[in-house]
Formats: structure tokens, sequence, C-alpha cells
């Protein structure tokens, strides 16, 4: 059974949670299916990875570059008994392969574009096409796979013609073997990080679904002693990247020990900082998910984080972390909330360990990526039914298909 997984982001180009997730679920299935990928970007080295750049006369517009590589990717993916994308920027290309290559389509939703309006300040008039991609797709794919029960309900709230039973939810994973505590310090010094303060980390793009604007609000009334650590880069527009500097000069103005790094790092440096953060916040404003929740949990960091989303699937209120209500409507109180928990743990440090290490506990025990891509391979078994050669799949993942729970 060959599978082919559609993708904007993979390694090394990866950038975002949608890229993390494919990564490590791609290293799972291809020990159990025949597996192609097909992403964006530069030539990889490994023949089963198909890397495609948008057409040369579309540069500058986002959405029609998106749209060419879909064009391209579709043509790339004859030969496929299934195909499985993952985020608009390749849903399209997972239904055009459906139509020209009479295979099911499987598609993977890391967030909905409705639900992110943000984005037209982001995309202009792109903003409809990324929605007119997600939407064409998602209303025809055979199945569609949910990373949270939040997002299964948001699913349905936005495409009502939908038929709920085409909707699995399959939770995002973690590596707790790469994910877990570092003692080193190297890192942080040279990133410029007492290693002896407490400290509050924040690791993500600059986007306002991250929230970061309200975290910088907050961290004012952070406990004196406490440093904040800023690792964010990538802003959406030049506007947000000039409003985050701007809170950000204000807040190193009002008290040392802020912390930014603007480029992104790699992921044994974001490890070495997660594993001595006295809390790790997570201030979205939208989150299917949040794959960087786990990755903190698994590093036996504290969280803090947003009631949204699927996060409640994921950080247990007052066992492995704290959540805090939000409210478009006032986010000021929301940031004066996000401080007073954030201050609850600087406070009590020996209950911020004890949420840390509850919290990897979790993540090993509910989280592991093999398990996940079981679950992803029995649906395209469920899809493909006899159709799926017995020697191409993994025995338990067939089991899976069969008896589901």
């Amino acid at each position: 059974m060959r599978i082919d997984l559609l993708t904007r982001e993979y390694p090394p180009e990866v950038y975002g949670g949608a890229g993390v997730h494919v990564e490590y679920l791609a290293r799972e299935l291809a020990r159990l299916v025949d597996l192609r990928v097909h992403c964006w970007g530069a030539p990889r080295e490994n023949e089963r990875v198909h890397a495609y750049r948008p057409w040369p006369e579309l540069t500058g517009h986002a959405a029609l570059e998106a749209m060419s590589v879909d064009l391209a990717m579709t043509a790339g993916t004859a030969g496929a008994n299934l195909v499985h994308s993952h985020t608009w920027y390749a849903n399209l290309a997972g239904h055009l392969a459906k139509l020209a290559h009479d295979v099911p389509h499987v598609a993977t939703v890391h967030s909905l574009e409705p639900l992110r309006p943000w984005k037209r300040e982001q995309l202009g008039g792109g903003y409809a096409l990324s929605s007119f991609c997600e939407h064409t797709a998602l209303e025809a794919a055979d199945a569609i796979i949910a990373v949270s029960g939040a997002m299964r309900d948001d699913v349905l709230a936005c495409y009502p013609t939908v038929d709920p039973d085409r909707i699995e939810v399959v939770h995002n994973g973690i590596d707790t073997h790469e994910y877990r505590p570092d003692p080193a310090t190297a890192v942080l010094e040279r990133l410029g990080i007492d290693p002896v303060r407490p400290s509050v980390v924040f690791v993500g793009r600059i986007t306002r679904q991250k929230g970061l604007t309200h975290l910088l609000d907050a961290a004012h009334r952070f406990e004196p002693d406490t440093q904040v650590v800023l690792l964010a880069g990538a802003p959406d527009t030049p506007e947000l990247a000039s409003e985050v500097a701007a809170k950000v000069e204000a807040l190193q103005a009002a008290r040392d020990g802020v912390v930014h790094v603007e480029r992104m790092l790699a992921k044994p440096e974001v490890i070495q900082v997660l594993s001595h953060a006295t809390v790790f916040v997570c201030p979205s404003i939208y989150e299917p998910l949040g794959i960087v929740n786990l990755e903190a949990m698994a590093c036996e960091a504290a969280v803090v984080a947003s009631a949204v989303g699927g996060i409640p699937e994921v950080v247990e209120d007052g066992a492995t972390g704290l959540l805090v209500p939000y409210d478009k409507a006032d986010v000021e109180r929301f940031a004066g909330d996000l401080a007073e928990r954030v201050n609850e743990l600087l406070k009590d440090p020996a209950r911020a360990a004890a949420l840390g290490r509850a919290g990897r506990v979790r993540a090993v025990e509910r989280f592991g990526w093999a398990a996940i891509a079981e679950r992803t391979a029995a649906i395209y078994v469920s899809l493909l039914g006899s159709s799926a050669p017995s020697g191409q799949l993994d025995g338990k993942a067939r089991r899976i298909a069969l008896d589901p729970d």
C-alpha cells in the first residue's frame, strides 16, 4: 500500500507545529506502509521525499504560490493508493489527486482558516484563496483527522455539510526520547539566560494566534527576579513585528532579564531552555492542540496556558499545569489572569517542579508517536478495505482498523 503525504513543511524546513507533526508521523508511518512525502522547498537527499517550488511567475502572491505547488504535487502523486494532506497549503493537492487519480484523500486538520481571521492581515486577498482551498478539500475528503476533540467540533461548526462520521480524532504527539530534561547549561549561558534565576519561557512564531502580545503585557507583573525568555521569530507581518518589538523594548526598559531570541534555534537548544524553565507559558488565542505544550511537558516544565481549543486535552489543569480562560472581549483581564497564574508557580517552585514531573509522565503515557501512526494507518485500511495489500501494512494497524476501541 503506497501512501503519499502532502505537506508544506518537512525537515529541514520546519517552522511550526504542523511541520513537527508531519516529521514524526512520517518517521513512524514509514515502518507501517510504503510511504512517499511531497513537500515544499529545496531537493531532499531521500529519494522518497519529493520537493517542489512555487512557479516563479507567481512570486509574491503566497496563496497562488501554494496553489501552483498543489498542481505539481498532484502530478507527483500518480501511483499512490491514498493521499494524506496537511494544512491548507497541501489540502488542494490532496483534493486534486483524489480527482485525477481516483484515490481516497485523508486530510489532517491542524487549524481552520475561518477561525484565523487575522490572516487577512497577512495574506490580503490570498486569505479568500486559502479558505477556498481548505473548504473545497475538506468537504470532499474521504476522511478528516482532527488533532483534538475541540478541533473536531470546530470542523463541524465551520463546515456543517461535512459528515461527522468522516471525522476521526487522532491527537498530536511527542517524541519523549528526544524531548527530555537536559541538565546542561551551555546553551543558556550562550543565550544570556542565568540558569540560577527563575525563568518564564515562550516558544513560538510571532503571529496573532500565539498571543505573544498578551504575554508581554502580563510580563510586567511577573515576580521581580524572574527572567522572561522569548524564543520568538518569523513575524507574520512587518506591522506585527513592530508591535512586538515595541512591547519587548518597553519590557526590557522596565525589568532586567528579558531575553529575546529572534532566530530559530536547533531542537537540542530549545530542549535545554525548556528543561530549565520554571514556567512555560502558552498564551495562544487559538490552538487546535498545541504541540509546544507537549514539548515543554516532556522536558518537565510546568505549563501555564490559555484554555482554548485542544489545550485542555493536553494540559490537565492543576495536575500538569494551570489553565487561564481567554475572552477576546477582555484581553486586559486575560493578561492579568495570566500573570496571576504564572506568579502562583514562581512563588512556589516546589509545586512548579511537581507539575513539571507530572507533565512528563502524561506526555510519555498518552502522546507517543508510534500509537498515533498506528491509528492513522488504521484509517487508511478502513478506506482501502480489501485493496490494501496485507504484506505492506503492519498487522497491528490492521487490527486497530477492525476494532478501533
